[in-house]
């Protein structure tokens, strides 16, 4: 399964919604809690093109985005085959 790196904040309900989904495809993922380390932060930012949203989802060398864009990639199929790509 590829490499899933997942940037969150705490008390983020969007970051728990986009882990749940993760957890439920059996998704072993890095978690990186951004909440209180701004070089984290800024390390996300620079690797999604300058998004500040959380959570912020890679997978491989894929940046899939935010909860919805997840969800989204999920309705129509393609989070799988992402998943499964080497």
């Amino acid at each position: 399964m590829t490499n899933t790196i997942i940037y969150t904040r705490q008390f983020c309900g969007f970051c728990t919604r986009a882990k749940s989904l993760l957890s439920a495809k059996g998704v072993k993922y890095h978690e990186i809690d951004v909440t209180y380390d701004p070089d984290q932060r800024a390390q996300m930012m620079s690797r999604s093109g300058g998004k500040n949203t959380l959570p912020q989802v890679f997978i491989g060398q894929t940046h899939v985005g935010g909860c919805d864009d997840l969800h989204a990639l999920e309705a129509k199929g393609g989070l799988d085959p992402l998943l499964a790509s080497p």
